[in-house]
């Protein structure tokens, strides 16, 4: 019998995490671990200059559930950690925010900008 390379996940789909300390909506998640028993994917705030794992769609408690929005050509709400200009490419920062790229890893594009601590329409790479 071959063996058959199937994947886990499809680009742009939603996907369930568990949140392995407090989420807040609109705010880039990463992989903070394992994956759960029943599938779930570990997430937590994204520390800043990382690459993104997506974005957490809502609030989570720690150890509640939350559906991460992941993939290119999505265009989400994200928390804006700084004032955001349509066409700058943005970084994570601190909570999860976006920023303007300076030094860490590229997460999307301003469609749509705003000032810090409102949210911005980014278009995730």
């Amino acid at each position: 019998m071959a063996n058959e390379c199937i994947p886990f996940y499809e680009p742009g789909k939603r996907l369930t995490g568990h949140a392995t300390a407090a989420v807040t909506g609109c705010r880039f998640v990463a992989i903070s671990g394992n994956r759960q028993a029943d599938g779930s994917i570990s997430v937590a705030h994204a520390a800043a200059g990382t690459k993104a794992f997506g974005v957490a769609a809502y609030d989570a408690a720690s150890g509640e559930k939350v559906g991460i929005i992941r993939g290119d050509g999505f265009v989400v709400p994200v928390m804006a950690g700084a004032n955001l200009a349509a066409n700058q490419r943005v970084e994570v920062g601190t909570n999860g925010q976006a920023i303007i790229l300076a030094s860490g890893v590229a997460v999307g594009t301003v469609v749509t900008g705003a000032t810090s601590g409102n949210l911005a329409q980014i278009a995730l790479d």
